[in-house]
């Protein structure tokens, strides 16, 4: 089964955190610390694989973690580095965040190796801690917490040229004579629901990617049928090639599909509507001249050449009118924007924004009634305190004093059992 969407959990590595220990050999007196560092995390990094063409390997398998680190040990040992999570992805792969629905990255031109989350950095081990006046450090640095996203995860095929139309107008047949797809082909009243990609190879032209997009119904563009399974894969085309059942052999009126395929354009994205097109009026080998019918090509080209839109008839089994069709697309193309649609990026995790310079903040966070103080110097602070040892956690109380971080805490309005949080950890307020 095609898959063009996926849910994924994703998660980077922990740093190991920094070893406590001392020298003990006989004969040497007054060993010093030698406690090794924390191995830093293992990263969530997303690459393009050209081999692949559909998200399917992430429909069953949700959940993908990177390795930690391993903590420090004694002798200044260090942990070991938690190896990196590589998930491979096709290219035109576009990665959101979930909640949101913005977007984190597209795998897409050159931007082929991204690397999502980055993993904890390991903690210092107290051989770092070590001074003239503290000799024996009975503390060490935790390594940094690993990082977490759920992604949503969309495949929009690359492709220059579009080809859409009603279901069961040859969009499959046309796809399978002007290039190398072969799509499956069938007499049947049931739409082709997997996007196919052929190259098209022209003489003294320059060739394209053309996209059999899966066939439209009206009412698409608020998800009726296929509905965005469809439109999603028409979003990087430069050139759309509509495709109608001129001799209306399943009794549509192309014109009639022309304009709702039209309307569900612009209902789905006004820039796709505005893009180039070429009317395919098919199967012209099939139509009856009574003598009395317009003739339903004429018909077209009355409506749609005054509005710059070229009509061709043409005839995908016999392989009529294809030439032309064809090399007028390129000619569209030559005329495009060379630069590949690619979707900027909008949401931007915590770790990528730059760091403040300021030495602190505190602030109040609304959502989760917490109060929340970090930055660079109290990072530090933390890294260095051993909160677990009844020294350690007097030292971390004079710190927030000597700071002035109660009085702006005060200043905020903090009461007496409120939850002030520093860099995953949490503790209750009290004076």
């Amino acid at each position: 089964m095609f898959a063009d969407r996926a849910k994924i959990y994703v998660r980077s590595g922990k740093g190991g955190d920094g070893h406590v220990s001392f020298r003990r050999e006989k004969y040497v007196a007054n060993g010093g610390p030698d406690g090794g560092d924390g191995g830093d995390g293992g990263s969530v990094i997303l690459e393009v694989d050209d081999g692949m063409n559909t998200l399917s390997d992430y429909r069953h398998v949700r959940k993908y973690q990177a390795m930690d680190g391993e903590n420090g040990k004694k002798r200044n040992c260090r942990g070991k580095n938690g190896d990196d999570l590589i998930l491979k992805m096709p290219a035109g792969t576009v990665i959101k965040e979930f909640e949101s629905g913005k977007i984190i990255t597209d795998l897409s031109g050159d931007n082929r190796r991204f690397v999502l989350l980055q993993g904890g950095r390991g903690g210092k081990g107290n051989q770092h801690y070590a001074t003239s006046t503290m000799q024996v450090p009975k503390y060490a640095q935790p390594g940094q917490p690993a990082r977490e996203l759920t992604l949503q995860l969309e495949l929009k095929v690359i492709a220059d040229v579009g080809l859409v139309g009603f279901p069961n107008v040859g969009k499959s047949t046309l796809l399978s004579k002007v290039s190398n797809a072969r799509p499956e082909i069938a007499n049947y009243h049931f739409t082709t629901i997997t996007p196919h990609l052929g190259v098209v190879d022209l003489d003294g032209a320059k060739g394209f990617v053309m996209a059999d997009i899966p066939g439209l119904i009206e009412g698409a563009s608020q998800g009726v049928g296929l509905g965005f399974e469809f439109l999603r894969h028409i979003e990087r085309t430069k050139v759309i090639i509509h495709m109608v059942d001129a001799a209306s052999t399943e009794g549509r009126d192309p014109v009639a599909d022309i304009y709702a395929i039209n309307e569900e354009l612009e209902a789905y994205n006004p820039e796709i509507a505005r893009r180039p097109q070429v009317i395919a009026a098919n199967k012209t080998d099939m139509i009856f001249d009574d003598g009395e019918t317009e003739d339903p090509v004429e018909r077209l080209k009355r409506e749609f050449e005054p509005k710059g839109i070229p009509v061709y008839p043409i005839s995908a089994i016999s392989g009529k009118g294809l030439k032309e069709l064809l090399y007028h697309v390129s000619e569209l193309l030559s005329k495009a924007d060379q630069e590949p649609v690619v979707f900027e990026q909008e949401f931007f995790p915590e770790y990528m924004l730059p760091v403040s310079d300021e030495p602190y903040s505190v602030t109040y966070d609304e959502d989760a009634n917490e109060y929340v103080v970090e930055g660079p110097r109290i990072e530090k602070m933390l890294g260095y305190t051993n909160l677990d040892s009844e020294k350690g956690f007097t030292f971390f109380q004079n710190f927030l004093k000597d700071n002035g971080i109660l009085d702006e805490l005060e200043a905020l309005g903090i009461s007496e059992g409120d939850t002030v949080r520093m860099y995953g950890l949490s503790f209750d307020y009290y004076k």
